[in-house]
C-alpha cells in the first residue's frame, strides 16, 4: 500500500468514477483500477461497489476514506508549505470555488494580492457545490475554498465573511417591479427560476420556504446565480437569489431587485482544513479577500436601497 494508492482511492470516492480520475491524473483507467485492487488485496475486503453509472465506497471503503482523507490532506499541506519555504518568495495558493465567485467576491483582491506577491501563483479549481469544495479540501492539494456556509462538516473549519440578504430579481417591466418588498406569502404565487442543483443556497432556501408552508414552484433550473439573474432580466422568469453588488447599477438596466426581508440572510466565506496549519501565503490571500469584501459589502448597508 502506497500513498499514491490512497490518493487515487480518495479521488475515486470523490468523483464516483474511475474514468474521471484517470482523465484527471492523465493515466489509463486500468492504472487507476490497479491502485484500488492493491488496496483491496492488502485490506482483504471490497472497498468500492461497481454500478452502471460509476462506483461508490462500501462501508469498509467509507471507513478507509474518512481516515485516509484527513491524514493525506495534512501530509500534502505540509509538503506544500515545505515547497513554499524552498521557493522563498515564490509558491502557490490553490483555491476551489464556484464559477462566478471570483467575479463577485475576489476580483479586486486578486489584483491586490498579485501586486503584493508577484512571484506567487493563484490557482483556481471550479466546483459545482459547497459539498464538492469540502471533498476537494479533504482530498488534499488545495488551500482554501469559498463556499456558501451550511451545516458543520467533519474535518473542515468554516469562517463566515459576507452576509447576503435575499432579493427577488425581475425584469424592469414586470408587474412586480414596482413593489418595495416581497413578503413570504407572495412567493407562493410566483414561479421561480430554480437555483443550481446540489447548491447549499438552494437547499437552505427550500428549507426556509418549507418552514413557512411554501413549496417553491420552478419551471427551470440554472447552473449559477448569474444565469438566474440573466433569465430574470430577459423577462423569462423570477429569480430568488442572494443580493450581490455586481447586479446593481448601469450594467443591468433592465433588472429590478426587490428585497425579501422575511428570509434569513445567507452567509458565504472560507472553508479550510485547519486555519492554524495554513501557509502564510494562503492566509495572506484569505485576509486580502476579506479586506476587499469589507469594502464591497459594507456592514449594515442595504444593497437593494442603493
Amino acid at each position: 500500500m502506497t500513498l499514491d494508492d490512497l490518493r487515487v482511492f480518495i479521488a475515486v470516492c470523490r468523483s464516483g468514477s474511475l474514468s474521471a480520475v484517470a482523465r484527471e491524473l492523465t493515466c489509463t483507467q486500468s492504472a487507476v483500477s490497479q491502485h484500488i485492487k492493491r488496496l483491496e488485496r492488502e485490506t482483504g475486503i471490497a472497498l468500492l461497489e461497481r454500478h452502471p453509472r460509476g462506483v461508490i465506497p462500501t462501508s469498509a471503503g467509507q471507513l478507509l476514506h474518512s481516515a485516509a482523507a484527513g491524514g493525506l490532506g495534512d501530509i500534502d499541506q505540509a509538503l506544500r508549505r515545505l515547497r513554499d519555504l524552498a521557493n522563498g518568495e515564490g509558491g502557490a495558493v490553490r483555491i476551489t470555488t464556484g464559477a462566478t465567485t471570483v467575479r463577485h467576491f475576489m476580483s479586486e483582491a486578486v489584483v491586490a494580492f498579485r501586486h503584493r506577491y508577484p512571484k506567487v501563483s493563484l490557482e483556481f479549481q471550479t466546483a459545482h457545490s459547497s459539498r464538492s469544495c469540502f471533498d476537494a479540501l479533504l482530498a488534499g492539494g488545495l488551500d482554501l475554498a469559498w463556499i456558501t456556509l451550511g451545516e458543520p462538516v467533519r474535518g473542515i473549519e468554516q469562517r463566515p465573511v459576507v452576509e447576503l440578504p435575499w432579493v427577488l430579481a425581475v425584469a424592469a417591466d414586470d408587474p412586480l417591479a414596482g413593489k418595495s418588498r416581497i413578503d413570504i406569502a407572495d412567493l407562493a404565487r410566483i414561479q421561480l427560476i430554480g437555483l443550481p442543483e446540489n447548491a447549499t443556497s438552494r437547499r437552505r432556501l427550500h428549507a426556509w420556504l418549507a418552514a413557512s408552508g411554501i413549496e417553491p414552484a420552478s419551471d427551470t433550473s440554472v447552473a449559477d446565480w448569474d444565469t438566474a439573474i440573466l433569465l430574470a432580466e430577459l423577462g423569462l422568469g423570477h429569480a430568488l437569489v442572494p443580493d450581490l453588488p455586481g447586479w446593481h447599477g448601469p450594467a443591468h438596466p433592465g433588472l429590478r431587485l426587490i428585497p425579501v426581508p422575511e428570509l434569513p440572510t445567507l452567509w458565504t466565506g472560507w472553508a479550510v482544513r485547519r486555519w492554524d496549519a495554513m501557509s502564510p501565503l494562503a492566509r495572506a490571500f484569505a485576509d486580502t479577500v476579506e479586506e476587499n469584501c469589507d469594502k464591497v459589502f459594507p456592514a449594515g448597508t442595504a444593497l437593494n436601497e442603493a
